[in-house]
């Protein structure tokens, strides 16, 4: 849904509107200093279309920087996870140097600004703060949160700039229904790919042939499952660059590595019989780096060690693949064999129990408590060039398309310096979140956020003669 923050000062009645607007009043306690509030957004109930309300009123509290640092925190996270902003001034303190403070950082905001003078009860009392017009916003509102004066044109307002956004998201998921999951079925040449396709399709859809690079093009396939739509999207074997001996195979690759971004899901074919190659990595180094869901499929296990015990070649199939796709290590495993035909159902009641783990996306405050309690738990290391610690204020979780059948959250970390976080403590706070809140198949993504731009360089040491 899309995001309206609420954005100002303290006591200007952001909380007043943020509880008039959710249609309830929301208790706000801080559990701790530093720490965000328990409950800091909510549905809105008084808008015609859907969205959420974020009050910013308690992020950041108490931060040892002062009062600057708290205000730039929330105009900070106002700006980059928000579709509208309500900056929210008091009309009876008149313009402080505060709100010209937040309104000079707010000016550089993407998103729109509404500037909502609050406490105006009366319609005579307008025409004494034209001195907020200074603040240079053309969208200006009087309102009272208190006696809900005005309420009823703030909510029209608030839904003329969600309304197309809503529209885009109900558009989208009409497709997206009618075209169910899009998996990507994408490997080096010859690991069975096609056949794979054919095999959950039972119909020979597909061209199978033991010559590599028998599929040319990426192939949208149709099919359904347990009441369910699925999208096949057989693609061209992606081969080494240097190994791509004409124009065709070159944009064979490209169109590979188009349909993974289009994908909702990417399947790795591997030829577990012929073992796990440097190709097979960089395909899946490929989907990381496209942070796509995904589900390995050992392709083949009929051939390996045949005759063997199959819990055993099993057990060994699956440490062969965790130990060479080790950095891929949140994505399921099938072992099947597309040519018999033996586990290749298995493939889409994996890839719906992977739609199914992600559509739980934690909330506000529960991610806050997960990251917060992994800080105490294991505070982050002293960065030795500037004698400082890596803190956070404030996390907030988003997905990184507009509409997806199985959305990845990207967590947003504000913290003092995006440059304290050390690649092993990202690592730490990785398994941690994974621990409170597993989801198979699906990439943790953090995007860090400095407070402060300021660039700071390791100290020097002082010249010897």
């Amino acid at each position: 849904m899309p995001t309206v923050a609420i954005v100002g000062r303290p006591n200007v009645g952001k909380s007043a509107l943020f509880n008039r607007l959710a249609g309830r009043k929301i208790a706000i306690v801080h559990d701790q200093p530093g720490v965000t509030r328990d409950r800091i957004s909510a549905p809105s109930k008084a808008t015609a279309h859907p969205c959420t309300i974020i009050d910013t009123g308690g992020i950041g509290g108490n931060i040892e920087d002062g009062f600057d640092a708290q205000v730039a925190i929330e105009a900070d996270i106002a700006m980059q996870t928000a579709d509208l902003i309500l900056f929210v001034v008091d009309a009876h303190d008149g313009l402080t140097a505060v709100d010209q403070s937040i309104a000079q950082k707010l000016r550089k905001a993407a998103p729109p600004v509404m500037l909502v003078l609050n406490k105006v009860d009366d319609p005579k009392h307008e025409s004494a703060f034209a001195d907020f017009t200074r603040l240079g916003f053309p969208n200006v509102l009087f309102v009272s949160a208190e006696h809900g004066r005005n309420f009823g044109r703030l909510c029209d307002e608030i839904d003329a700039v969600i309304a197309p956004l809503a529209e885009e998201s109900e558009a989208m998921a009409e497709v997206a229904e009618t075209e169910g999951i899009k998996i990507a079925i994408v490997g080096k040449p010859n690991a069975g790919k096609s056949s794979l396709a054919n095999a959950i399709l039972k119909d020979e859809r597909t061209i199978v042939s033991d010559i590599a690079g028998t599929t040319r093009d990426a192939i949208d396939l149709p099919c359904s499952f347990q009441g369910e739509n699925f999208t096949l999207i057989d693609t061209a074997g992606l081969r080494p660059r240097a190994k791509r001996d004409n124009s065709v195979e070159v944009f064979s690759a490209m169109r590979t590595e188009k349909a993974i971004r289009r994908a909702d899901l990417c399947v790795l074919v591997v030829d577990v019989a012929a073992g796990i190659s440097a190709q097979d990595r960089k395909i899946a180094q490929t989907i990381i780096d496209e942070k796509k869901p995904c589900l390995i499929v050992l392709n083949k296990f009929d051939l390996y060690h045949p005759g063997a015990n199959q819990a055993v070649r099993l057990e060994e199939a699956t440490a062969h693949a965790r130990r060479e796709l080790f950095f891929l290590h949140y994505a399921p495993l099938v072992a099947c064999s597309a040519k018999t035909g033996g586990s290749v159902e298995k493939v889409l009641k994996e890839a719906l129990k992977i739609r199914k783990g992600s559509q739980n996306i934690p909330g506000t405050g529960q991610l806050n408590r997960i990251l917060q309690t992994a800080f105490e738990t294991n505070p982050p290391p002293i960065d030795s060039r500037v004698k400082r610690r890596l803190k956070l204020y404030y996390a907030t979780a988003a997905t990184n398309e507009k509409y997806s059948v199985i959305p990845v959250p990207v967590i947003v970390l504000f913290v003092n310096d995006k440059r304290l976080m050390a690649s092993s403590y990202e690592s730490y706070l990785t398994n941690q979140y994974r621990a409170a809140h597993p989801a198979p198949g699906i990439p943790v993504i953090f995007s860090v956020r400095s407070r402060s731009r300021r660039e700071w360089e390791p100290r020097q040491k002082p010249q010897g003669h």
